[in-house]
C-alpha cells in the first residue's frame, strides 16, 4: 500500500522555505508548514500553521503528529538545543538540521565538509564560548552526531538570497536594495571587496534538501548544500549596480560597523563580518552534487538569480531606513565639497 509521508516543514517563509514547500507538493507529500507569519494557501497537500513553534506547547503538539519527516529551519540558542533536538529526532524517521557554512574556519579553500570549524579551531576563545550564531550551530552538530539515534542529516547553506532576501556582505534586503529603490547609496567594508563569496539561489537550496530528505544516503551525513559558484564582493555590487542601480561606497570596516551597530558590545556584526563576509567563502559542492546526481551547470547562475529575484521585488515595498548610514554618507559629502 502506497503510504502518502507527512513532512512537518518547521519555520518555512523563509529563503529556502518558500521555495521548499512547492517541490515537497510536487513530490506528493503531506505538509505542515509553520512559521509566525500567515501564508497564502494554495499549495496541494499543504497546510499553513501560523504560530510560534519554539512555543513548547505548540511544539509538543506538532510532535506528537509523529512526521515522518521534518525539515527545521529554525535557530536554537545553545540553552534550547538540548530540549528541541532530542524531541524531533525522537518524533520522526528523518530529521534535517539546518547548519550553517558559517560553521567553518577560513582554513582551507575550497570549505568541504570535513573543513575545520570555528568551535574547533578559532584562536578566538570569546568566539568560541559565546552564542553566535556559527557556534550555536556547530554545537547543533555536535549534539546530533552525539545521539544514540541517527536518523538526521546536517545541511549547511551558504549564504542564501531569494524573493526579499538579499545579501551585499551583511547588508541585508532593507539596506541594499530597498536603498536602491530609494536612490540611496549605501556604505560597504573596503576590506571585504576582494574576498571571495558564495551565494546560492534558495530555489537550488530547496531542490536538493528535498532530494535528500527520505534518501537513505543522506541518513546520518552532512551536506554543504550550495554552488559552487563564487566571486568577489566587489563584483557581487556591480551586479546589484547594474540590476538594480545600487551604488556602493567602500568605507573602512570600523565605519561600517559603528553604523551598524553603535554599540561596541554588541559582538554579533563585527563576529559576522571578522568570521564569515571576510573569510574567503568558495565551498566545495561536489558531495551533494554526486549524491543526487545534479551538474554545476544546472544551479542558477548569481546574475541571473540576482536579476530574477530583484525583479520579484514591488518597488513600493516600506523598508526600514538606516538614518547611521544616511548620516554618516552626508557627513562625507560634507566634506568632500569642502563645507
Amino acid at each position: 500500500m502506497n503510504v502518502t509521508r507527512k513532512v512537518l516543514v518547521l519555520g518555512s517563509s523563509g529563503a529556502m522555505g518558500q521555495y521548499l514547500l512547492p517541490r515537497l507538493s510536487e513530490l506528493g507529500y503531506r505538509i505542515d508548514a509553520v512559521s509566525l507569519d500567515a501564508a497564502d494557501p494554495g499549495l496541494r497537500g499543504v497546510t499553513h500553521i501560523q504560530a510560534n513553534a519554539k512555543d513548547r506547547s505548540v511544539y509538543r503538539e506538532l510532535l506528537a503528529k509523529n512526521y515522518d519527516g521534518i525539515v527545521d529551519f529554525l535557530t536554537y540558542a545553545t540553552g534550547e538545543l538540548t530540549w528541541y533536538l532530542p524531541q524531533a529526532l525522537n518524533h520522526t524517521g528523518h530529521y534535517m538540521f539546518l547548519s550553517s557554512c558559517r560553521v567553518f574556519d577560513d582554513k582551507e579553500h575550497p570549505v568541504r565538509e570535513s573543513s575545520p570549524r570555528l568551535i574547533d579551531s578559532s584562536d578566538d576563545v570569546l568566539l568560541r564560548n559565546s552564542d553566535d550564531y556559527c557556534i550555536y550551530k556547530a554545537r547543533g552538530e555536535n549534539i546530533l552526531r552525539a545521539s544514540q539515534r541517527r536518523n538526521w542529516t546536517i545541511v549547511r547553506p551558504a549564504t542564501t538570497y531569494s524573493f526579499l532576501r538579499y545579501q551585499l556582505v551583511t547588508l541585508e534586503a532593507a539596506d541594499n536594495v530597498g536603498r536602491a529603490f530609494a536612490g540611496k547609496r549605501v556604505v560597504v567594508p573596503e576590506q571585504a571587496r576582494e574576498k571571495q563569496a558564495t551565494l546560492s539561489w534558495g530555489g537550488d537550496v530547496a531542490r536538493m534538501l528535498a532530494g535528500l530528505l527520505f534518501l537513505d544516503r543522506a541518513i546520518g551525513e552532512d551536506f554543504n548544500v550550495a554552488t559552487g559558484e563564487h566571486h568577489s564582493w566587489e563584483e557581487i555590487a556591480d551586479y546589484y549596480h547594474d540590476i538594480c542601480n545600487l551604488e556602493a561606497v567602500w568605507v573602512d570596516k570600523e565605519d561600517y560597523l559603528r553604523i551598524l551597530s553603535p554599540d561596541p558590545y554588541n559582538m554579533g556584526p563585527r563576529w559576522q563580518l571578522e568570521y564569515a563576509r571576510l573569510f574567503t567563502r568558495e565551498t566545495d559542492n561536489s558531495k551533494i552534487l554526486s549524491t543526487l546526481g545534479m551538474k554545476q551547470s544546472e544551479l542558477m547562475p548569481l546574475y541571473d538569480g540576482l536579476k530574477l529575484e530583484i525583479g520579484r521585488c514591488p518597488k513600493e515595498t516600506v523598508w526600514r531606513v538606516n538614518t547611521a548610514m544616511d548620516d554618516y554618507l552626508a557627513a562625507m559629502d560634507r566634506r568632500s565639497s569642502g563645507r
